[in-house]
Order: C-alpha cells, then sequence, then structure tokens
C-alpha cells in the first residue's frame, strides 16, 4: 500500500451537471469515489475543472463556465465535500472583443506567493494574421493573471503566444527548477489537433519554441502526473471518448501506456491532485 493516492477530477457530458472524482494507487486504474458529483454548477456549465491544493491546504478548484463568455468559475474547499458559494471571476471582462476562456488551470508561486491562472481565449481583431486555421473562426492564444486571494487580479496579458492557435496548456513546475508546458496545436488547417511540449525557466515564460508533437491528432485535455522517475501524460482522445496516455523521463522519447490505463466512462478533460493515505480514507469515509 502506498503512503498516497491520486485524484483526478473530471466532468461528463456537456459540463452541466458537474465535477466527479476518482481516485488511484498507481496512475493507471482510476475508480469513481461516489456515484454522484462532488460539487454542480450553480448556474452556467462546470467543464475542464482544474484541482490545486494551496500553500494553506485548501483546494482551489477553476472551471470553464460556458462555451462564450469572459469568466471562469472558482470555489474551494478544505475537505473536497463542502464548498464555498461558487464565483465567477471576470478575468477578460478588460478585454474587448473576448469570446472565451476555455480550460484554466493555475500554478502556485512560493517566491512571489501567488496564484498564476492561464487559460485560452480568442479575442476579435488579435492574431488575425494567422486566422481561418481553426474551426468557428476561433483562434486562441494563452492569456494569464496572477492573484493572491482570488479577489483581486492583475491585468490579462497574453500569456503563451507560439504563432499559432492554442488551447489546453498544463504546467509542471518544480520551485526552483525547470517549467514543462504542455499544450495543445489546435490548428484545423493543416490538421493538428495533437499535444506539444516547450520548456522554461521559471513558470511565467518566456518558452521554448514548441516540439514535435508527441500524441496523434485530435486528442486534448493533457493531464500530467509525475511518479518515480516517470512523467505520465493523460489526455481525452474526445472522438472516440476514451482516455489515453504516454510517459516520458526527458520529454524526448515517450512510451504508449493507453493499454495499461482505465478511466471512468465518459471521463473528460480534467486534472491530478494528490492526498496522503490519511487524506484519502477521510474523504471516503465521509461519503
Amino acid at each position: 500500500m502506498t503512503d498516497s493516492v491520486f485524484l483526478f477530477a473530471y466532468f461528463t457530458g456537456n459540463g452541466e451537471k458537474g465535477m466527479r472524482l476518482a481516485s488511484s494507487e498507481d496512475g493507471l486504474v482510476w475508480t469513481d469515489l461516489a456515484d454522484s458529483f462532488f460539487i454542480a454548477p450553480n448556474r452556467g456549465l462546470m467543464r475542464d475543472p482544474f484541482l490545486l491544493r494551496g500553500p494553506d491546504e485548501s483546494f482551489h478548484l477553476i472551471w470553464t463556465t460556458d462555451w462564450e463568455s469572459q469568466d471562469i468559475g472558482y470555489a474551494c474547499s478544505k475537505n473536497l465535500i463542502d464548498w464555498s458559494e461558487q464565483r465567477r471571476l471576470p478575468v477578460m471582462s478588460q478585454i474587448e472583443g473576448t469570446r472565451n476562456c476555455w480550460a484554466p488551470e493555475m500554478t502556485y508561486d512560493p517566491k512571489q506567493q501567488q496564484f498564476l491562472i492561464y487559460w485560452a481565449s480568442t479575442v476579435e481583431g488579435r492574431f488575425e494574421e494567422n486566422g481561418g486555421s481553426s474551426e468557428s473562426d476561433y483562434n486562441h492564444r494563452m492569456w494569464s493573471a496572477t492573484t493572491r486571494d482570488f479577489e483581486s487580479f492583475s491585468a490579462p496579458a497574453v500569456y503563451f503566444d507560439p504563432g499559432f492557435n492554442v488551447i489546453d496548456v498544463t504546467l509542471i513546475h518544480k520551485p526552483g527548477g525547470q517549467t514543462r508546458l504542455i499544450a495543445k496545436d489546435e490548428r484545423l488547417h493543416p490538421e493538428k489537433k495533437n499535444l506539444f511540449t516547450c520548456q522554461a525557466d521559471t513558470p511565467y515564460g518566456p518558452f521554448s519554441a514548441p516540439s514535435a508533437p508527441f500524441t496523434k491528432s485530435w486528442v486534448e485535455g493533457p493531464a500530467a502526473l509525475e511518479t518515480g522517475d516517470w512523467t505520465y501524460v493523460f489526455y481525452d482522445v474526445y472522438r472516440d471518448k476514451r482516455y489515453e496516455g504516454k510517459r516520458t523521463k526527458d520529454f524526448i522519447k515517450w512510451e504508449d501506456v493507453s493499454d495499461q490505463l482505465s478511466f471512468p466512462q465518459g471521463a473528460r478533460h480534467g486534472s491530478i491532485v494528490t492526498l496522503t493515505r490519511a487524506e484519502y480514507e477521510k474523504l471516503k469515509s465521509q461519503l
């Protein structure tokens, strides 16, 4: 029995019902913790749930609220069962022409004592030199803002622009170490829809040029898990309605582990947190 247990926060369908949690001992076989949803949206949707444990040990949750909006959702919890009031954070309300805020994620910077939140937005009139590369005239770039308290935020700014339509960034950041970025090349013309990596010295960038893709096309929603010497990246093969994954030790050579994976039926674009064994047992006892 391991000292830690992994939790996978995910949504199903279109995000109407909220966030579910699955657990895993090895990061490969995932089982639902309960038959119910742990938190449901009070309005709109709850897509792409991203969970992060903050420095106060609270769990902070952000999510996509609608297909088109200028905000993201936010709630927090001490125990993953009792949640604060849900709020909409108007992160792009200052940017005229914003169509959407998709798949927000975040990391905590202990040096600056702040959260760095990042998400994908299409802003009309921006990056027109390479528009028309995706469906419905979407032309995303990654934007970001910082906050210490989820009440006040820095002005939104372009966070990651690889020179093409990009969404679904997730970071692997070790304080004092290198930051790895994993993202989806969202271009349809030419057809990409695959995942690539970049690196930087800090989570704020600047990031290196994109690597060659390490997945096939038509995948999204990468979720990373570090265990032992390996980094696992799981992703939503959304047209086939299943999860696949690869692992690497150096972000150069990748091994396919898809045949070892088992995710709950219908799981979509989620995120992973780690609990101690004691925390996990306490959570189960409250269900």
